[in-house]
Order: structure tokens, then C-alpha cells, then sequence
């Protein structure tokens, strides 16, 4: 006998919400498989809310800075990205998360799941059409930015430990390394 497993959908991921069978459970919903998400210790949520903090200060009215909240992307996947910077788009995220052309820029900051960021996740958001991906690995104290989305997949990958990055969306905008890495 051949076992096969369950592909959620969005639409029913989110009736199973709608209907409480999955309690207070966080969970993301990626590729068709829901996965619960590791509890958030000190130095994670700490790293969260220092960076929003910083970027709100940055972009101001020009983006909207969503930490720790789901996105829905076309892939059968709602991931809760630790960053998401989003068009402003007001009352219509009352009804709906952002979808991939609502997205800037995905941040995730790892300390215990790097490998699923920098390989699982990496290929999701790319397939999903999100153009840039940014990873603040707090181990190595390091940025590495992938962009340059082509064939669902990104071209570029660079790692920083010092200086300014620009977002491809906000090129003007001068974001300092050293407040990503060590706030």
C-alpha cells in the first residue's frame, strides 16, 4: 500500500483555522504542508522588533513593515516571514495578507533555522515571484541578500558584514549593515 500525503490548500488551511483545529498552534502553511513553527526564544524576538523598529524609522510611509505575519502566495503557501515589507495598501490587508505583488522585500532572521532559510524558504519565496530575500544570519553576525529573480530562481546572493544596502524597490534609501546584525 502506498501512502500519500494530505496537500493542503489555502482555502481549506484557512477553513481549518476558521473552524479552531489547530487550537493556538503557529503554523505556516508551505508548498501544501503545514509545519509548526519552533516557539520564539529571547534573542530571536528581540532581533524582530529592534529591526522593525529601525526600518519603520526608514521607510517611513512608503512601505509597510509586518513582522511575524503571514503572507499568501500562489504556491499553496502562507509563510510568516519574521519581515515583510509591503506596498501600504491600508484597509485591504483587513481582508487578505499581502500576495507576492504586494511585496518589497521578505526578511528572515535565523538563529536556529538557517539551513531551511537559506534553502527551503529561498526557493519558495523565488518561485512565488518575490524579488528580493534577505537572511540576517545572527551565528556569523552576517547579511546575505539574494535579488535578481529570474526563472524563479534568484541570480545574485552577496553577504555583508559592514557598510549600506539598498533595496532594489528603494535604491535611495541607505540601510546600515551593523543595525541589521547587532541592533
Amino acid at each position: 500500500m502506498t501512502v500519500i500525503p494530505y496537500k493542503w490548500t489555502i482555502e481549506r488551511y484557512h477553513q481549518g483555522i476558521e473552524a479552531g483545529i489547530f487550537g493556538e498552534e503557529s503554523l505556516e502553511l508551505l508548498q501544501g504542508d503545514i509545519l509548526v513553527m519552533p516557539p520564539e526564544r529571547e534573542p530571536h524576538a528581540y532581533y524582530n522588533s529592534e529591526i522593525g523598529d529601525y526600518l519603520r524609522g526608514l521607510f517611513r510611509d512608503r512601505a509597510k513593515i509586518r513582522e511575524a505575519h503571514p503572507i499568501t502566495l500562489d504556491n499553496n503557501s502562507e509563510p510568516v516571514p519574521d519581515l515583510a515589507i509591503v506596498k501600504p495598501l491600508g484597509e485591504i490587508y483587513r481582508h487578505r495578507h499581502p500576495h507576492a505583488e504586494d511585496i518589497f522585500l521578505i526578511i528572515e532572521i535565523s538563529n536556529t533555522t538557517l539551513s531551511q532559510d537559506l534553502k527551503e524558504k529561498k526557493l519558495l519565496y523565488a518561485e512565488a515571484g518575490i524579488k528580493e530575500y534577505w537572511v540576517i544570519n545572527l551565528n556569523k553576525k552576517e547579511l546575505i541578500i539574494f535579488n535578481h529573480l529570474e526563472n524563479k530562481d534568484y541570480k545574485s546572493m552577496k553577504t555583508y558584514t559592514m557598510g549600506t544596502v539598498s533595496p532594489l524597490a528603494f535604491s535611495e534609501l541607505q540601510i546600515s549593515v551593523k543595525s541589521l546584525i547587532n541592533p
